[in-house]
This record gives structure tokens, sequence and C-alpha cells, in this order.
């Protein structure tokens, strides 16, 4: 039998191989930008600007969220941080709900401090925790929840945002002690810290970690890869999104939520999901739906679902986690804005 040895690559085939392999999410971007522009040239034009636009909007996040974990990683910090949640699991899971609920960040923007930790060895539940929480609710989002939607609606979401950051971390603490979410990481993020391991050994921290070219070094390297890494990933997001606005007409949202009862409460955790505009834009919508009529409990399920799971959101946690761990935060996303309707609902019954 004889060999037949395959032709070598031309250098635009090597270079074309090597991009599908390492950039299939720029690619994707690109091509669907210019098939906009072909066909729809004008949504082309407008998914471009909605990208671009809330690729500024989140910046400011980002830009802290990676700096702290870069500047963590360059002073070796992140093992002092991740000393802070050893002790008792449920403990830890109470601090990183009740972290969440307060923290300023958005379900984007707190990606690199969950990749971090991870790295660094914390527990899968306690980040579990945190991440669940950080996007229902921040302090400014309080404020304009209740100017909308009154104090009782932003203390009830208040509480929801810590409540699913316990039930959920609480989850993955048993899933855990069966010996599964080994691993959460996906291959070529951040260093394969496990998230259900033990600490890592804390070594010595240099605060001042520009006078060594070696951190500063490790500083830029780690900055540049969270910032490229993310810049993809929402990128995409943020063009899914404007279609799915553009596609799907808030009315067709707004007559689906509508109505009393459990069947409104179930519709809108799951159309939360994809309907999802971003949390303060979507405060009018529910104000408005509820002054015609629509069940408290479905507009807080709403706007828990969506602000945990949104297309951003979710194309995050993609990104970052393994398929089970994503599974099981849309599955506790979605189990918990459920509930918290329901109960939210049953409070204001009384």
């Amino acid at each position: 039998m004889t060999d037949h040895a395959l032709p070598p690559r031309t250098p635009m085939a090597a270079f074309l191989h090597m991009m599908w392999s390492k950039e299939k999410v720029w690619l994707f971007s690109a091509l669907l930008l210019a098939v906009l522009f072909v066909l729809v040239p004008a949504q082309g034009a407008t998914s471009a600007a909605f990208a671009a636009q809330n690729l500024l909007n989140v910046a400011p996040f980002l830009i802290l969220s990676i700096g702290i974990a870069a500047y963590a990683g360059a002073t070796g910090a992140d093992g002092l941080i991740a000393r802070a949640f050893t002790g008792s699991p449920m403990v830890m899971i109470l601090i990183a709900a009740a972290a969440g609920g307060l923290s300023p960040f958005c379900s984007c923007g707190v990606i690199p401090l969950i990749a971090a930790l991870l790295a660094m060895g914390v527990p899968l539940s306690a980040v579990m925790a945190f991440w669940l929480a950080s996007p229902v609710m921040d302090p400014s989002m309080f404020m304009l929840t209740t100017g909308v939607l009154g104090l009782e609606f932003a203390v009830a979401k208040t509480i929801t945002a810590v409540a699913l950051g316990v039930f959920g971390g609480i989850t993955v603490h048993l899933i855990a002690k069966t010996g599964g979410l080994a691993d959460p990481l996906r291959e070529g993020v951040g260093n394969g810290g496990c998230g259900a391991s033990k600490v890592r050994t804390v070594q010595p921290v240099v605060w001042r970690f520009w006078a060594e070219t070696a951190r500063v070094t490790k500083f830029w390297r780690e900055g540049i890869k969270t910032t490229l890494f993310l810049a993809k990933w929402l990128t995409l997001a943020f063009l899914l999104e404007s279609l799915m606005l553009a596609w799907l007409p808030a009315d067709l949202v707004a007559s689906a939520l509508g109505g009393t009862g459990l069947a409104p409460i179930g519709i809108a955790t799951l159309v939360g999901v994809p309907a999802y505009l971003n949390g303060y834009a979507a405060l009018p919508l529910v104000g408005g739906l509820m002054e015609q009529g629509m069940a408290p409990g479905a507009g807080l399920a709403f706007l828990v679902a969506g602000g945990v799971s949104s297309l951003p959101a979710a194309v995050a946690v993609w990104a970052l986690v393994k398929r089970q761990v994503f599974v099981l935060y849309i599955a506790l996303a979605l189990v918990g804005s459920f509930a918290s309707g329901l109960l939210f609902q049953l409070w204001t019954m009384v």
C-alpha cells in the first residue's frame, strides 16, 4: 500500500487555520457583522454601535476588576485573598453572598474577579454565592429601583440577591462534597486552579511589585490576556443582544408577562433570560407592566432571572467555566428566580 502524504499548507492556509483554532469568537463576530452589513446594512450599523457603546459602558467596571485581579497576582496578594475564604463553608457562603449583593460590579465586570478567585483555589461554593448575588443588586440599582418600583420592591430584590447567593452556594457545596464540580475553569482560563481544592500556600507578598521586572511583566501579561479574553466574548454577546432587541419587540415581551397567578411568574422567569435589556432599562418596562396589572412576583422573577442569566452574563459564564458548571449556574438562576417571585407574590397578598 502506498502512503500519500498530504501537501504542505500554504502560508495563507496555515494562518487561516491558526486564526480559526484560536480566534473562533472574533471570526464569528466579524462574519456576523459582515452578513448584517450585506443583507441588512442599517441593522449592521446599529449592532456595531450597540456593541461599541455597551463595551464602553462596562469598561470602567472591567478595568477596575481586571486591575485588581492582575495586581493580586503580581504582588502575590492572591494567596492572602484566598486565605480569607478559609474556615466554615457556611460562613464563607454567607459572606460571599452579602458581598455580592452589595458590590457595584455588573455581571460582566465581576468575571475577572471570579476567574482570579477560582484560580487561587477559593471553593466554588463561595465563588458561586458571590457570582449569583452580584448582578441582581448594587447600591445605585437599589436607589433606582426604589424610585421606579418602590422601597418594598427594592428591599425584596436586595433580599433575593443575598438569598439567591446563599442558595447557590449551599447547593454547590453539597455537590462538591460528593466529589463533583472539580476543576471548574475551562482549559486556558486562569492558571488551572481547582475551585474545589484547598487554598494554596501563601507566598511572600510584594506590594510594590513594580520594583521587580518579573512581577511587572506578570501584571501586564495577565491584564492584557484577561482584557482580550473578555473583549471577544462580550463583543459577541452584545452583537447577539442587539439582534434580540431589534427582532424581539418589547410589546411581545409585555404581552407574555401580563396576568396574575403562577403561570406569569414561570413565564417571566423564562422570558427574562433572553428578553432582558439590562438592569436599568428593564425597570421602566416592569414598572409599566405592573401599572397594567402584572403581578409583582412576575416582575421580580423577570428582573432577577434576567440580571443573572442575561445574554452577556451567560456568554461570559460559558466562556469561563466548564459546561456542567454553566448548566448549574443557569439552573440555580432559574429556580431561585421563580422561588423569589413566588414568595414575593405571596408576601404582597398577605
